[in-house]
């Protein structure tokens, strides 16, 4: 009988994704292994490979669809001798009725406004939200299921209060909906940010960018920071990357990144009570000191691993930085390559900023935010003179690192 494909679950914390595009189509044989789709999570776009051979009957999602929930199912697969009459009179288990009923009200979307088929869904408000109308100086935006609510009921828009992206009218607020109610244009006619909205361009929110937000969110929220600097002079380690670098004759290059991550790594296993992390029944100890690197991508800051970094010389920690790094930004990373660190380390340093606070990534306990290497004059025995100084912010995590042992770390 057919098969139910559904919406994997690609990481831990994934609850829905986009479904970013379809390998294959209607038709096509498949076989187990075989790369079927793209899916992107919170924190990267990843392959789907097929578990089962056969004939891909039906695809229930179409591609550049978002929201989709995990577990939903998306296609349907028929069996090696099935034909498509195999379809008939199949029933596909749903998702769970709010999902279905968003799942809908996306689908609707989609196809009223000509983007299925695989193509994204554009970034502007004006074509997600369908058609706008217009009240006063103001852009109304509405989904095309809600316009149709609407006009049902016979609710003008320019009363309703969108609460969808960019104030966008959805079907839920359409339903919901009161006579008498101060409507959105009114209320916001002369403010300055329904001004800026009305001359701004907007940009979709990434299934990363949410995830991010809201994880910091709860971060700043829910964890209690204190933050320690330090200043070193580092003109013993340049001096130590330069004869690295020159005996590497082009081999490999190592970077002040590259040793901040070992001279981390070694501090944890000197000591670890700063390698912990928090639980409400437990403290956590980690025997090794798996580094997450804070990477720049186009979609959002991500944190690969170089795991066991205490036991990786330079060349090999600077290989795998450079290796991750690149997967970062190409989206292409893999979850063990960014999910289970112990301990963060976000620079600054090339984009010319001194000094920062980072905020820590649960359930890390600790980020190590580094700045830019800067020339100054220094007091040595009574003497002046000139050395590369560069400044470090360790954020803790006071529920499991006390001031004494943030302090007792950056010793090391």
């Amino acid at each position: 009988m057919p098969i139910a494909l559904t919406m994997p679950a690609l990481s831990p914390t994934m609850e829905s994704g986009t479904l970013a595009k379809w390998l294959v189509k209607e038709g096509d044989t498949i076989e187990a292994g075989d790369v079927i789709a793209e899916i992107e999570t919170d924190k990267a776009t990843m392959e789907v490979e097929a578990v089962d051979e056969g004939t891909m009957g039906k695809i229930l999602i179409e591609g550049g669809t978002e929201n989709v929930c995990v577990n939903a199912p998306i296609a349907i697969l028929l069996e090696d001798g099935e034909s498509v009459e195999a379809l008939e009179g199949f029933v596909v288990e749903t998702a769970p009725p709010q999902a279905q009923e968003e799942a809908q009200t996306d689908a609707e979307e989609i196809k009223a406004t000509g983007t299925g088929g695989g193509a994204a869904l554009s970034p502007s408000p004006q074509a997600s939200s369908g058609p706008a109308q217009n009240v006063g100086t103001l852009r109304i935006f509405a989904t095309p299921l809600a316009r149709r609510l609407a006009d049902q009921k016979n609710i003008d828009l320019g009363s309703v209060r969108g609460s969808g992206p960019h104030g966008r009218i959805i079907k839920a607020d359409i339903e919901n909906f009161q006579a008498g109610a101060v409507p959105s244009s009114a209320a916001n006619q002369d403010s300055p940010i329904s001004y800026g909205l009305a001359n701004a361009r907007g940009e979709k929110h990434s299934s990363m960018r949410k995830i991010i937000a809201k994880r910091l969110l709860e971060s700043k929220q829910t964890v209690p920071h204190y933050y320690l600097t330090i200043e070193c002079r580092i003109d013993s380690l340049l001096a130590a990357r330069k004869e690295i670098n020159t005996a590497a004759d082009g081999a490999y290059k190592v970077s002040v990144n590259d040793f901040l991550i070992k001279a981390c790594a070694m501090a944890l296993q000197a000591y670890p009570r700063a390698n912990v992390a928090w639980t409400d029944d437990e403290m956590l100890y980690f025997d090794q000191a798996d580094i997450s690197v804070a990477v720049a991508t186009p979609a959002g800051l991500i944190t690969p691993i170089v795991r066991k970094a205490e036991a990786r010389g330079l060349a090999d920690i600077s290989a795998e930085v450079k290796s991750l790094a690149a997967k970062a930004k190409d989206g292409k990373l893999k979850p063990e390559e960014f999910q289970g660190g112990t301990f963060t380390i976000s620079n600054l340093g090339m984009y010319g900023i001194d000094e920062f606070s980072a905020i820590i990534n649960p359930p890390q306990s600790c980020i190590f935010a580094v700045g830019a290497g800067v020339e100054k004059p220094y007091v040595d025995n009574g003497e002046i003179k000139i050395g590369t100084f560069m400044k470090g912010t360790l954020s803790c995590d006071h529920r499991v690192i006390d001031g004494a042992v943030g302090a007792e770390f950056l010793r090391f």
